[in-house]
């Protein structure tokens, strides 16, 4: 405990306050010895690009990636996840274009799958979207870095969020595999079972639905799709969602025969809102590039939300503890793309923590 020197700390954190490194909260400087302990992770050259904004001509490369998760708090064995869950959300169609500079502030939803959730200790289970869990935080909080200071997206200069989200900090989650009754997300995004991988997607926000009240599935899933097809998150002619199920939500579903599959069809076909309902709120137009606006002339009818009952449409997901019947729903920015990216961490490697 002598050897340590608060002040010096002090100061070096402040440095990176002074910089405009933070993304306002204290960040952990990262010293050279530091960052190849971080390098050492993968099998990834330090200067092969792995992001591209070509509207600002701004790369992200593997080490910056690195440095970033350092000063996020992260271990240098969470590297490979932070990689993994960048990876997946460059697969993103609105991750290349606006989407980060979106007036809506979208933030990442990162669910990891596999060995590596327990390995690394990601919480999947009571309080996954809440505080208290190192991974699940600074692995969020890297990818929030990443964009702020290699892209340059910052609040007031090429941010455009009008309010933002809190999740842009960090939403990183395991999925509850050991709950769940049907197959982990990764493998429905087409990885192996027992790989450990990451999927990740952007969202506009999240809301919970509190059921705790039925035994009835098809109940239950009506409670959703009312969340789910709320009018003041719905912008253009169809919009995409998700829905991390809790345990007990989703082994009623299963219990009534409901799997991914019939969850997401019963979902497309009751989810959207009577045209009446649309024109309530100056939403029952059209136009030419689907945005919602007031129209008043067209004839009643029902609006499906979701434009059909694919994956890409509507991502789910099982997390949380069995105490309860609280799920959340969460607003998808544009579609998910539906595939999860393998977690590949260098064998063996001697990493410092």
């Amino acid at each position: 405990m002598s050897d340590l020197d608060p002040d010096a700390a002090q100061a070096a954190i402040e440095h990176c306050y002074e910089q405009g490194w933070s993304d306002g909260l204290p960040v952990v400087p990262v010293s050279q010895p530091l960052l190849e302990r971080f390098l050492a992770t993968v099998d990834r050259a330090p200067d092969e690009v792995i992001g591209h904004l070509p509207q600002f001509d701004r790369s992200v490369t593997v080490e910056l990636a690195a440095i970033n998760a350092g000063m996020a708090g992260c271990r240098p064995e969470y590297f490979p996840v932070v990689l993994a869950a960048w990876d997946a959300l460059v697969l993103e169609r609105s991750t290349g274009g606006g989407g980060w500079q979106s007036t809506s502030g979208p933030a990442p939803l990162i669910v990891v799958n596999g060995p590596v959730a327990a390995e690394l200790g990601i919480n999947g289970a009571g309080g996954v979207f809440g505080p208290g869990f190192r991974a699940n935080m600074t692995i969020g909080r890297a990818i929030g870095l990443i964009v702020r200071n290699a892209y340059g997206i910052r609040p007031h200069v090429l941010e455009q969020a009008t309010q933002g989200l809190p999740g842009r900090w960090t939403m990183c989650i395991a999925e509850n595999e050991a709950e769940s009754p049907w197959e982990p997300l990764s493998v429905e995004a087409g990885v192996e079972p027992g790989v450990s991988a990451v999927s990740a997607t952007l969202l506009r926000t999240s809301e919970f639905v509190d059921n705790r009240h039925t035994s009835s599935a098809e109940q239950l899933l009506a409670d959703f799709a009312d969340t789910i097809s709320r009018t003041g998150a719905w912008i253009f002619r169809n919009a995409s969602a998700g829905v991390v199920f809790c345990p007990e939500h989703a082994q009623m579903l299963a219990a009534a025969g409901f799997g991914r599959a019939e969850v997401r069809a019963w979902l497309a076909e009751h989810c959207g809102r009577m045209v009446s309902d649309l024109a309530a709120v100056g939403k029952d137009g059209l136009g030419e590039k689907g945005v919602r606006h007031a129209d008043g002339t067209r004839p009643d009818g029902f609006d499906p939300l979701l434009a059909s009952a694919e994956p890409k449409n509507l991502l789910l997901a099982v997390a949380g503890a069995r105490n309860a019947g609280i799920s959340m729903v969460v607003r998808i920015f544009s579609d998910w793309s539906g595939r999860a990216v393998p977690v590949r961490a260098r064998e063996r490697a001697e990493v410092g923590t």
